[in-house]
Protein backbone atom coordinates (compact mmCIF):
# COMPACT_ATOMS: atom_id res chain seq x y z
CA UNK A 1 0.00 0.00 0.00
CA UNK A 2 1.77 3.32 -1.38
CA UNK A 3 1.01 6.56 1.67
CA UNK A 4 -0.29 10.01 0.34
CA UNK A 5 2.21 12.65 1.62
CA UNK A 6 0.65 13.91 4.76
CA UNK A 7 0.66 9.88 6.17
CA UNK A 8 4.34 9.83 5.43
CA UNK A 9 5.06 12.66 6.91
CA UNK A 10 3.06 11.67 10.20
CA UNK A 11 4.43 8.43 9.98
CA UNK A 12 8.35 10.03 9.46
CA UNK A 13 7.34 12.08 13.08
CA UNK A 14 6.36 9.13 15.05
CA UNK A 15 9.48 7.74 14.79
CA UNK A 16 11.28 10.78 15.21
CA UNK A 17 12.27 11.62 11.66
CA UNK A 18 12.54 15.74 11.56
CA UNK A 19 9.47 17.76 9.71
CA UNK A 20 8.19 20.31 9.21
CA UNK A 21 4.29 21.32 10.61
CA UNK A 22 1.50 19.57 8.17
CA UNK A 23 -2.16 20.06 8.52
CA UNK A 24 -4.51 18.42 5.33
CA UNK A 25 -7.63 20.08 4.50
CA UNK A 26 -10.63 18.77 2.06
CA UNK A 27 -11.99 22.40 1.52
CA UNK A 28 -10.84 25.95 0.61
CA UNK A 29 -11.88 27.01 4.17
CA UNK A 30 -10.08 24.49 6.13
CA UNK A 31 -7.22 25.36 3.97
CA UNK A 32 -7.70 28.59 5.22
CA UNK A 33 -7.61 28.20 9.03
CA UNK A 34 -4.85 25.47 8.64
CA UNK A 35 -2.50 28.19 6.69
CA UNK A 36 -3.57 30.43 9.39
CA UNK A 37 -2.10 28.40 12.38
CA UNK A 38 0.82 26.68 10.15
CA UNK A 39 2.30 30.01 8.71
CA UNK A 40 2.31 31.81 12.10
CA UNK A 41 5.68 29.49 12.13
CA UNK A 42 7.26 30.64 8.88
CA UNK A 43 6.35 34.07 8.48
CA UNK A 44 2.93 33.22 6.65
CA UNK A 45 4.35 31.23 4.23
CA UNK A 46 2.83 28.02 3.23
CA UNK A 47 2.77 25.42 0.58
CA UNK A 48 -0.34 23.73 -0.93
CA UNK A 49 0.04 20.59 -1.74
CA UNK A 50 -2.23 17.77 -4.06
CA UNK A 51 -2.55 14.29 -2.14
CA UNK A 52 -2.46 12.00 -4.55
CA UNK A 53 -0.48 9.09 -5.22
CA UNK A 54 1.27 9.41 -8.10
CA UNK A 55 4.45 11.44 -9.13
CA UNK A 56 4.40 14.72 -11.29
CA UNK A 57 2.01 16.94 -8.54
CA UNK A 58 4.43 20.28 -9.06
CA UNK A 59 4.15 20.57 -13.30
CA UNK A 60 0.77 19.47 -13.08
CA UNK A 61 0.00 22.56 -11.27
CA UNK A 62 -0.73 20.56 -8.12
CA UNK A 63 1.94 22.25 -5.62
CA UNK A 64 1.68 26.22 -4.75
CA UNK A 65 3.50 28.50 -2.11
CA UNK A 66 1.09 30.96 -0.52
CA UNK A 67 2.36 33.35 0.82
CA UNK A 68 -0.91 34.43 3.11
CA UNK A 69 -3.77 32.52 4.44
CA UNK A 70 -6.33 34.52 1.20
CA UNK A 71 -3.48 32.81 -0.88
CA UNK A 72 -3.64 29.31 0.34
CA UNK A 73 -7.62 29.11 0.42
CA UNK A 74 -6.99 30.48 -3.51
CA UNK A 75 -4.85 27.73 -4.64
CA UNK A 76 -6.81 24.99 -2.22
CA UNK A 77 -9.73 26.28 -4.57
CA UNK A 78 -7.85 25.30 -7.92
CA UNK A 79 -6.14 22.05 -6.47
CA UNK A 80 -9.17 20.27 -4.90
CA UNK A 81 -10.91 18.29 -7.73
CA UNK A 82 -7.85 18.58 -9.98
CA UNK A 83 -7.17 15.71 -12.53
CA UNK A 84 -3.84 14.41 -12.15
CA UNK A 85 -2.47 11.07 -14.04
CA UNK A 86 -6.08 10.21 -13.46
CA UNK A 87 -6.04 10.83 -9.79
CA UNK A 88 -8.68 13.02 -8.42
CA UNK A 89 -7.34 15.31 -5.71
CA UNK A 90 -9.88 15.05 -2.89
CA UNK A 91 -7.26 16.63 0.13
CA UNK A 92 -4.43 18.73 0.27
CA UNK A 93 -1.80 19.43 2.74
CA UNK A 94 -0.56 22.91 4.18
CA UNK A 95 2.79 22.50 5.11
CA UNK A 96 4.87 24.68 6.86
CA UNK A 97 7.22 26.98 4.44
CA UNK A 98 11.39 26.65 4.89
CA UNK A 99 13.90 28.22 3.51
CA UNK A 100 16.33 25.62 1.65
CA UNK A 101 19.90 25.86 1.53
CA UNK A 102 20.20 22.50 0.09
CA UNK A 103 18.16 19.83 -1.20
CA UNK A 104 19.36 15.74 -0.87
CA UNK A 105 18.04 12.62 -2.13
CA UNK A 106 17.29 9.22 0.42
CA UNK A 107 15.65 5.81 -0.05
CA UNK A 108 15.52 2.20 1.36
CA UNK A 109 14.27 -0.16 -0.78
CA UNK A 110 13.83 -4.17 -0.74
CA UNK A 111 16.47 -5.40 -3.22
CA UNK A 112 14.83 -8.25 -4.46
CA UNK A 113 17.46 -9.66 -6.74
CA UNK A 114 20.60 -9.21 -4.02
CA UNK A 115 17.86 -10.46 -1.02
CA UNK A 116 18.96 -7.73 1.27
CA UNK A 117 17.85 -4.30 1.50
CA UNK A 118 19.22 -0.99 -0.61
CA UNK A 119 20.28 2.59 0.18
CA UNK A 120 20.24 5.27 -2.16
CA UNK A 121 21.43 8.58 -1.35
CA UNK A 122 22.52 11.73 -3.18
CA UNK A 123 23.52 15.41 -2.87
CA UNK A 124 21.67 16.49 -5.81
CA UNK A 125 17.61 16.05 -4.31
CA UNK A 126 14.68 17.39 -5.72
CA UNK A 127 14.95 16.05 -9.08
CA UNK A 128 13.63 12.63 -10.60
CA UNK A 129 15.93 10.23 -9.28
CA UNK A 130 15.23 8.24 -12.12
CA UNK A 131 16.62 10.97 -14.50
CA UNK A 132 19.42 11.10 -11.98
CA UNK A 133 19.99 7.84 -12.22
CA UNK A 134 20.48 7.51 -16.28
CA UNK A 135 21.87 10.84 -16.78
CA UNK A 136 24.72 10.87 -13.85
CA UNK A 137 24.84 7.42 -12.19
CA UNK A 138 28.11 8.14 -10.42
CA UNK A 139 25.91 11.30 -8.50
CA UNK A 140 23.61 8.77 -6.68
CA UNK A 141 25.10 6.44 -4.06
CA UNK A 142 23.92 2.82 -3.60
CA UNK A 143 24.65 0.83 -0.77
CA UNK A 144 23.60 -2.97 0.27
CA UNK A 145 21.69 -2.64 3.66
CA UNK A 146 22.20 -5.90 5.94
CA UNK A 147 18.54 -6.43 6.92
CA UNK A 148 19.46 -8.62 10.25
CA UNK A 149 21.62 -4.97 11.12
CA UNK A 150 19.64 -2.35 9.14
CA UNK A 151 21.14 1.29 9.27
CA UNK A 152 23.08 1.93 12.42
CA UNK A 153 25.78 4.38 13.00
CA UNK A 154 28.72 2.90 10.90
CA UNK A 155 26.09 2.13 7.96
CA UNK A 156 24.78 5.46 8.38
CA UNK A 157 28.43 7.30 8.01
CA UNK A 158 29.10 5.07 4.86
CA UNK A 159 26.14 6.00 3.20
CA UNK A 160 26.87 9.81 3.68
CA UNK A 161 30.72 9.02 2.76
CA UNK A 162 29.82 7.06 -0.71
CA UNK A 163 27.46 9.94 -1.51
CA UNK A 164 30.37 12.34 -1.00
CA UNK A 165 29.00 14.50 2.13
CA UNK A 166 31.29 16.93 3.54
CA UNK A 167 32.54 15.28 7.02
CA UNK A 168 29.83 18.30 9.13
CA UNK A 169 27.03 17.82 6.96
CA UNK A 170 27.58 13.78 6.77
CA UNK A 171 27.27 14.17 10.84
CA UNK A 172 24.16 15.75 10.36
CA UNK A 173 22.90 13.45 7.96
CA UNK A 174 23.51 10.44 9.70
CA UNK A 175 21.19 10.88 12.49
CA UNK A 176 18.09 11.46 10.17
CA UNK A 177 18.83 8.32 7.99
CA UNK A 178 19.04 5.94 10.94
CA UNK A 179 15.69 7.19 11.76
CA UNK A 180 14.25 6.64 8.70
CA UNK A 181 15.62 2.90 8.93
CA UNK A 182 13.31 2.70 11.89
CA UNK A 183 10.53 3.83 9.80
CA UNK A 184 11.45 1.32 7.63
CA UNK A 185 11.67 -1.67 9.64
CA UNK A 186 8.82 -0.80 12.16
CA UNK A 187 6.20 -0.42 9.45
CA UNK A 188 7.18 -3.18 7.45
CA UNK A 189 7.85 -0.72 4.32
CA UNK A 190 9.20 -1.69 1.30
CA UNK A 191 9.89 1.47 0.41
CA UNK A 192 11.15 4.64 2.38
CA UNK A 193 11.84 7.32 -0.14
CA UNK A 194 12.64 11.72 1.11
CA UNK A 195 12.99 13.61 -2.03
CA UNK A 196 14.00 16.45 -0.92
CA UNK A 197 15.92 15.45 2.08
CA UNK A 198 16.84 19.59 2.84
CA UNK A 199 19.65 21.43 5.06
CA UNK A 200 17.82 25.01 5.80
CA UNK A 201 19.65 28.26 5.88
CA UNK A 202 20.07 27.14 10.15
CA UNK A 203 21.42 24.24 9.46
CA UNK A 204 18.92 21.85 10.45
CA UNK A 205 18.17 18.67 7.82
CA UNK A 206 14.13 18.28 7.11
CA UNK A 207 12.80 15.70 5.40
CA UNK A 208 10.11 17.44 3.47
CA UNK A 209 8.82 15.40 0.89
CA UNK A 210 8.15 11.27 2.19
CA UNK A 211 7.01 8.30 -0.02
CA UNK A 212 6.16 5.09 2.19
CA UNK A 213 4.95 1.71 0.44
CA UNK A 214 3.84 -0.88 2.73
CA UNK A 215 4.05 -4.40 3.13
CA UNK A 216 0.47 -5.71 2.73
CA UNK A 217 1.80 -9.01 3.69
CA UNK A 218 2.92 -7.88 7.24
CA UNK A 219 -1.04 -6.13 8.00
CA UNK A 220 -1.11 -9.25 10.34
CA UNK A 221 0.83 -7.46 12.73
CA UNK A 222 0.27 -3.85 11.82
CA UNK A 223 -3.05 -3.35 13.15
CA UNK A 224 -3.18 0.66 12.87
CA UNK A 225 -2.33 0.74 9.00
CA UNK A 226 -6.00 -0.28 8.21
CA UNK A 227 -6.59 3.71 8.98
CA UNK A 228 -4.84 4.67 6.24
CA UNK A 229 -6.72 2.93 3.99
CA UNK A 230 -8.80 5.44 1.74
CA UNK A 231 -11.24 4.04 -0.05
CA UNK A 232 -12.08 6.94 -2.70
CA UNK A 233 -8.70 6.43 -3.81
CA UNK A 234 -9.25 2.55 -4.41
CA UNK A 235 -9.71 1.29 -7.65
CA UNK A 236 -12.91 -0.92 -7.00
CA UNK A 237 -12.27 -4.00 -8.73
CA UNK A 238 -8.96 -3.58 -7.58
CA UNK A 239 -10.84 -3.77 -3.99
CA UNK A 240 -13.03 -6.04 -4.63
CA UNK A 241 -10.86 -8.71 -5.60
CA UNK A 242 -8.70 -8.08 -2.39
CA UNK A 243 -12.10 -8.71 -0.37
CA UNK A 244 -12.12 -12.09 -2.54
CA UNK A 245 -8.44 -12.74 -1.21
CA UNK A 246 -7.11 -12.23 -5.02
CA UNK A 247 -4.09 -11.19 -6.39
CA UNK A 248 -5.15 -8.76 -8.78
CA UNK A 249 -3.94 -5.70 -10.16
CA UNK A 250 -6.16 -3.62 -13.08
CA UNK A 251 -3.85 -2.61 -16.20
CA UNK A 252 -5.30 -0.57 -19.10
CA UNK A 253 -6.36 -3.14 -21.80
CA UNK A 254 -9.04 -4.97 -23.11
CA UNK A 255 -8.09 -9.24 -22.70
CA UNK A 256 -8.71 -10.06 -19.13
CA UNK A 257 -6.03 -12.68 -18.07
CA UNK A 258 -6.32 -15.51 -15.09
CA UNK A 259 -3.94 -17.95 -14.48
CA UNK A 260 -2.68 -19.83 -11.64
CA UNK A 261 1.01 -18.92 -10.39
CA UNK A 262 2.55 -15.34 -10.91
CA UNK A 263 5.46 -16.42 -13.59
CA UNK A 264 2.42 -18.10 -15.73
CA UNK A 265 0.59 -15.06 -15.72
CA UNK A 266 3.30 -13.00 -15.89
CA UNK A 267 4.70 -14.80 -19.07
CA UNK A 268 0.23 -14.55 -20.19
CA UNK A 269 0.63 -11.16 -19.96
CA UNK A 270 3.83 -10.78 -22.56
CA UNK A 271 1.94 -13.20 -25.22
CA UNK A 272 -1.05 -11.02 -24.71
CA UNK A 273 0.60 -8.62 -25.62
CA UNK A 274 2.66 -10.12 -28.53
CA UNK A 275 -0.14 -11.28 -29.95
CA UNK A 276 -2.50 -8.02 -29.86
CA UNK A 277 0.70 -5.93 -31.42
CA UNK A 278 0.95 -8.74 -34.23
CA UNK A 279 -2.57 -9.41 -34.93
CA UNK A 280 -4.96 -6.46 -34.24
CA UNK A 281 -2.18 -3.94 -34.48
CA UNK A 282 -2.32 -3.00 -30.67
CA UNK A 283 -6.32 -3.14 -30.38
CA UNK A 284 -5.60 -5.92 -27.81
CA UNK A 285 -3.60 -5.59 -24.58
CA UNK A 286 -3.61 -7.19 -21.01
CA UNK A 287 -6.68 -5.68 -18.79
CA UNK A 288 -5.23 -7.17 -15.81
CA UNK A 289 -2.97 -9.82 -14.07
CA UNK A 290 -4.72 -12.52 -11.67
CA UNK A 291 -3.16 -15.03 -10.17
CA UNK A 292 -5.25 -17.58 -8.75
CA UNK A 293 -3.10 -19.68 -6.64
CA UNK A 294 -2.75 -23.38 -6.97
CA UNK A 295 -6.41 -24.25 -6.39
CA UNK A 296 -8.63 -23.47 -9.14
CA UNK A 297 -11.83 -24.58 -7.56
CA UNK A 298 -15.17 -24.00 -9.14
CA UNK A 299 -15.83 -20.75 -6.02
CA UNK A 300 -12.29 -19.16 -6.91
CA UNK A 301 -13.08 -19.43 -10.66
CA UNK A 302 -16.10 -17.93 -10.46
CA UNK A 303 -14.98 -15.10 -7.97
CA UNK A 304 -11.72 -14.67 -10.38
CA UNK A 305 -14.51 -14.28 -13.41
CA UNK A 306 -16.80 -12.08 -11.60
CA UNK A 307 -14.12 -9.71 -11.15
CA UNK A 308 -12.66 -9.30 -14.05
CA UNK A 309 -16.16 -9.16 -16.05
CA UNK A 310 -17.18 -6.55 -14.33
CA UNK A 311 -14.18 -4.50 -15.90
CA UNK A 312 -16.07 -2.67 -18.71
CA UNK A 313 -12.91 -2.42 -20.59
CA UNK A 314 -12.73 -6.07 -20.94
CA UNK A 315 -14.12 -7.76 -24.29
CA UNK A 316 -12.05 -11.39 -23.89
CA UNK A 317 -11.24 -13.13 -21.32
CA UNK A 318 -8.28 -15.85 -21.35
CA UNK A 319 -7.84 -18.67 -18.92
CA UNK A 320 -4.15 -20.09 -18.71
CA UNK A 321 -3.92 -22.91 -16.11
CA UNK A 322 -1.06 -25.27 -16.05
CA UNK A 323 -2.31 -28.47 -14.00
CA UNK A 324 0.47 -29.49 -11.40
CA UNK A 325 -1.21 -29.89 -7.74
CA UNK A 326 -4.34 -29.39 -8.55
CA UNK A 327 -5.45 -31.50 -12.27
CA UNK A 328 -6.70 -30.22 -15.03
CA UNK A 329 -9.79 -31.97 -14.73
CA UNK A 330 -10.38 -30.08 -11.53
CA UNK A 331 -9.81 -26.56 -13.28
CA UNK A 332 -11.90 -27.88 -16.29
CA UNK A 333 -14.70 -28.12 -13.45
CA UNK A 334 -14.12 -25.30 -11.60
CA UNK A 335 -14.61 -23.14 -14.84
CA UNK A 336 -18.00 -25.11 -15.66
CA UNK A 337 -19.00 -24.63 -12.20
CA UNK A 338 -18.02 -20.84 -12.05
CA UNK A 339 -19.85 -20.87 -15.38
CA UNK A 340 -23.07 -22.16 -14.14
CA UNK A 341 -22.82 -20.05 -10.83
CA UNK A 342 -22.67 -16.49 -12.67
CA UNK A 343 -25.23 -17.60 -15.32
CA UNK A 344 -26.25 -14.73 -17.67
CA UNK A 345 -23.22 -12.50 -15.56
CA UNK A 346 -21.30 -14.22 -17.82
CA UNK A 347 -21.14 -12.47 -21.22
CA UNK A 348 -17.58 -12.00 -22.71
CA UNK A 349 -16.28 -15.07 -24.62
CA UNK A 350 -13.61 -16.82 -22.61
CA UNK A 351 -10.66 -18.22 -24.20
CA UNK A 352 -9.33 -21.55 -22.22
CA UNK A 353 -5.90 -23.17 -22.40
CA UNK A 354 -5.13 -26.59 -20.26
CA UNK A 355 -1.85 -28.07 -19.54
CA UNK A 356 -0.22 -30.52 -17.84
CA UNK A 357 -1.58 -33.13 -14.95
CA UNK A 358 -4.69 -35.06 -16.46
CA UNK A 359 -5.47 -32.08 -19.63
CA UNK A 360 -6.93 -34.51 -22.08
CA UNK A 361 -9.78 -35.13 -19.42
CA UNK A 362 -9.57 -31.54 -18.70
CA UNK A 363 -10.46 -30.35 -22.14
CA UNK A 364 -13.14 -33.18 -22.23
CA UNK A 365 -15.00 -32.32 -19.71
CA UNK A 366 -14.62 -28.23 -21.64
CA UNK A 367 -15.80 -29.92 -24.89
CA UNK A 368 -18.48 -32.11 -23.25
CA UNK A 369 -19.92 -28.59 -21.68
CA UNK A 370 -20.45 -27.23 -24.99
CA UNK A 371 -20.52 -23.47 -24.02
CA UNK A 372 -21.21 -21.08 -26.71
CA UNK A 373 -19.17 -18.88 -24.82
CA UNK A 374 -16.07 -20.87 -24.36
CA UNK A 375 -13.08 -21.83 -26.63
CA UNK A 376 -10.48 -24.01 -25.74
CA UNK A 377 -6.55 -23.57 -27.67
CA UNK A 378 -4.57 -26.22 -26.99
CA UNK A 379 -1.53 -23.80 -27.06
CA UNK A 380 -0.48 -20.62 -25.35
CA UNK A 381 -0.03 -18.97 -28.38
CA UNK A 382 -2.48 -19.96 -30.02
CA UNK A 383 -4.86 -19.06 -27.30
CA UNK A 384 -3.37 -15.82 -26.94
CA UNK A 385 -3.93 -15.05 -30.10
CA UNK A 386 -7.45 -16.08 -30.13
CA UNK A 387 -8.09 -14.19 -27.26
CA UNK A 388 -6.56 -10.71 -29.07
CA UNK A 389 -9.03 -11.24 -32.24
CA UNK A 390 -11.85 -11.73 -29.83
CA UNK A 391 -11.19 -8.70 -28.10
CA UNK A 392 -10.54 -6.41 -30.90
CA UNK A 393 -13.80 -7.39 -32.55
Amino acid sequence: MDLFEYQARDMFEKHGVPVLAGKTAETPEQARAAAEEIGARSGGVTVVKAQVKTGGRGKAGGVKVARSADEAEQHAQQILGMDIKGHTVHTVMIAQGAKIAEEYYFSLLLDRANRTYLAMCSKEGGMEIEQLAVERPEALARIAVDPQVGIDEAKAKEIVDAAGFDAQTGASIAPVLQKLWDVYREEDATLVEVNPLVKTEDGEVVALDGKVTLDDNASFRQPDHKALVDERTEDPLEAKAKAMHLNYVKLDGNVGIIGNGAGLVMSTLDVVAYAGQDHTGGASKPANFLDIGGGASAEVMANGLDVILGDEQVRAVFVNVFGGITACDAVANGIVGALKTLGDQATKPLVVRLDGNNVVEGRRILEEFNHPLVTVEETMDGAARKAAELAAK
